[in-house]
């Protein structure tokens, strides 16, 4: 497999510090509010990601952190007159539910902020003993210019990250690309005790203090979305390799943008969609699709007319699922006449093999699917023998398990039964040549998106 490292601008092999595992970390979400669809991307893409090197045979272990104290959980919690803890846990139980909806895997681990402060503060005092961070008046900043390497991951020369540079005039740092490793507290504010007194860790240590604690001090893929390379991961870098003196991440790997009708997504021009808000119009699993529709690292245009594409996509895909469950039920007898389709599914799962293991590239993956499917439902117009038939429905299954979709057909059953049954009735009506009756149901299937067929093995139905 090749991955496009973003530190080196290329696509590199992957190799693994240890042999048959990878050590993968994943930047969460701040819980302050409900996941955006923005959000949504790398948590889906990622997802893809560990569940892909498991199906290739790695043992995977996989840490995506919540961060549950920042300066918006605070003035939520303040708005509300609640804490933040209050805040930060009722986002974290929202997020799992959005995340469980999306069909996204929980991590082996999902530490917060607030569980590594002990471990926060081990590595502020390492770094100031290095003289790589400094204290004023209870605030530690991190001497960005005393780490050689800083703006290799986001590819800026110094001079223009300079330039780039904002000074907030209430702080006293030595220069302006230096930043907060730990803040001094305010009245009011949530805070712990440190060697420098009492406050609250910045943002960018929470992930070297939890990689660090659950991964070690190396790990071979950092991930996260492309808004986040710098500063926080240029800054990761910086103070991670300046405390431990080793290279901290192999494979840097980013997700790009999505755009709401062409325009970037911003609540002040109202563009901005929750997980939530969508997924109550069109469900969860149209989402996730139009994650791994475009390539990880590609913009995605968000719009209603996408999500609709989506939807009716992962319709044929499921009506092509349930083609193989009815080939099934009426075999025919193995005589050896399905060597040629045998062929075609071991090409189609080498195709997505090899799509996958260029990059991660999904959308690729979803057209080794599509073909698939196709194959599947040219083949199988007629009685075919269990051979074949077992033969697609695993590849189908392969390729769907690794992409994390089609993950509803179990929980579809009552839907199913609905239908079944509503078909069993119009069957009678006509046998009872209750014709009207019968056009009935046929129009109040049709209005639910349901489209009946009559065929010498009985009705099959289909979404439209």
């Amino acid at each position: 497999m090749k991955i496009y490292n973003t530190v080196t601008r290329n696509k590199e092999p992957l190799t693994t510090l240890e042999e048959g595992r990878v050590k993968i970390y994943a930047c969460g979400p701040t819980v302050y509010n409900y996941i955006h669809i923005g959000n949504a991307r790398p948590i889906c893409v990622f997802d893809v990601l560990r569940r892909y090197l498991e199906y290739r045979g790695y043992a995977v272990t996989f840490v995506q952190n919540f961060t549950d104290i920042d300066d918006k959980i605070i003035a939520k919690a303040n708005e509300e007159g609640v804490t933040s803890d209050e805040i930060a846990q009722r986002y974290i139980d929202e997020y799992k539910t959005d995340a469980a909806g999306l069909g996204v895997r929980d991590a082996n681990h999902h530490p917060t902020a607030t569980e590594v402060i002990p471990e926060i503060i081990e590595i502020v005092s390492g770094l100031i003993a290095k003289s790589a961070a400094y204290e004023i008046e209870g605030t530690v900043y991190f001497r960005s210019k005393a780490f050689a390497g800083y703006g290799k991951l986001s590819g800026q020369p110094l001079e223009e990250l300079e330039a780039g540079a904002r000074v907030d005039l209430s702080e006293a740092k030595e220069d302006a690309l230096d930043f907060v490793l730990w803040k001094a507290a305010k009245p009011g504010e949530p805070s712990w005790s440190s060697p420098w007194g009492e406050g609250r860790p910045g943002w960018h240590i929470e992930c070297t203090a939890m990689v660090t604690k659950y991964l070690g001090e190396q790990i071979d893929i950092h991930c996260g979305g492309q808004d986040l390379t710098f500063p926080h991961h240029e800054n990761e870098v910086a103070q991670s390799e300046s405390y431990t003196g080793k290279q901290y991440v192999r494979y840097w790997m980013h997700n790009g943008y999505i755009n709401v009708d062409n325009r970037k997504m911003s609540k002040s021009v109202g563009n901005f969609f929750t997980v939530r808000d969508v997924s109550e119009k069109f469900g969860y699993e149209p989402i996730k699709f139009m994650m791994l529709q475009a390539h990880y690292r590609s913009p995605i245009n968000y719009s209603y007319e996408v999500l609709e594409q989506c939807k009716a996509a992962l319709d044929r895909l499921y009506t092509s699922r349930e083609n193989i469950d009815d080939a099934m039920q009426n075999p025919v007898d193995d005589d050896g006449s399905e060597a040629e389709f045998l062929a075609k599914v071991a090409a189609r799962r080498d195709q997505f093999v090899a799509a996958m293991d260029d990059d991660l590239n999904t959308a690729d993956g979803l057209a080794a699917l599509f073909e698939a499917a196709r194959d599947a439902n040219t083949y199988f117009s007629q009685p075919r023998t269990v051979v074949a038939v077992q033969a697609a429905a695993d590849l189908f299954d392969e390729i769907c398990a690794v992409l994390g979709i089609l993950y509803n057909r179990g929980a579809k059953g009552s839907l199913e039964d609905e239908i079944q049954q509503l078909i069993d009735r119009r069957q009678q009506a006509r046998k009872e040549k209750d014709f009207a009756t019968a056009d009935k149901i046929r129009d109040e299937l049709a209005a639910q998106g349901i489209r009946l067929e009559d065929t010498s093995a009985g009705v099959k139905w289909h979404r439209d």
